[in-house]
């Protein structure tokens, strides 16, 4: 996952550079980033994260943190089944994080901030969630790092990501992913470029197992691994001892 610093897509570029390309990328597409999903996934991704949000239902012991929650569907989602708790949507986008305002009003804190330097005190936070953002990070390690200090002890991280799928389903997802992915962005948003880094960048991303083994690296236990869709993604969830 290292590696990730240093790329944008296939390309090989600085840690500051893929900042600020990843920052514009999201900039530019936050109006229609919804829209997009439901054309790429066939409406498939809105399952995944129901599914997701309802592992997170019930265990926090504080406030919630939904890491990279660009337009608040992951938050939506949680609020529903906890109306109680507080829910802060944390992104460095702030055209994403306006298209949240529209969607959830004053029902949840918007932050404007990078994962890998979350505003918030050490052992403050009862869960942390990171919908589909872990490999947009600067640095994936580092936004890890910092997830586990601001997690109280038993706090949980939840990640929902892009994986390896399966060897007899890569050759027609990576067709799709390689040719109908960006023919749709181009179309949708007037943005073929974007949506070839996200493709690029799902290729880039390590399977669901090493993605376990940075988690027990970062000091999270109680690992578990719920691939979906014959691999095409994973959810992933550690325990903050």
């Amino acid at each position: 996952m290292d590696h990730l610093t240093r790329t944008f897509g296939h390309d090989t570029v600085d840690s500051e550079t893929r900042r600020a390309r990843v920052r514009s990328l999201f900039d530019a597409i936050a109006g229609r980033y919804d829209l997009m999903n439901d054309l790429m996934s066939g409406g498939m991704h809105r399952r995944w994260k129901s599914h997701f949000a309802r592992g997170v239902a019930g265990s926090p012991n504080g406030p919630i943190v939904d890491l990279a929650g660009g337009t608040g569907d992951i938050a939506v989602r949680l609020k529903r089944l906890m109306p109680e708790m507080a829910v802060a949507v944390v992104d460095p986008s702030r055209e994403m994080l306006a298209v949240c305002a529209k969607r959830f009003g004053d029902g949840a804190l918007l932050v404007a901030a990078e994962g890998e330097s979350l505003p918030f005190a050490d052992a403050s936070v009862g869960a942390v969630t990171l919908s589909f953002g872990l490999r947009n990070m600067t640095d994936p390690r580092a936004a890890l790092a910092e997830i586990n200090r601001v997690l109280m002890p038993g706090g949980t991280v939840n990640i929902l990501e892009f994986s390896v799928p399966d060897r007899w389903f890569a050759p027609g997802y990576g067709l799709y992913s390689r040719y109908v992915i960006p023919a749709l962005g181009a179309l949708v948003t007037g943005n073929r470029g974007a949506y070839r880094y996200l493709v690029e960048s799902i290729s880039e991303f390590p399977d669901a197992d090493a993605v376990a083994e940075t988690l027990r690296q970062s000091g999270f236990t109680d690992i578990s691994i719920a691939r979906l869709m014959f691999g095409v993604a994973a959810i992933h969830r550690g325990r903050k001892g």
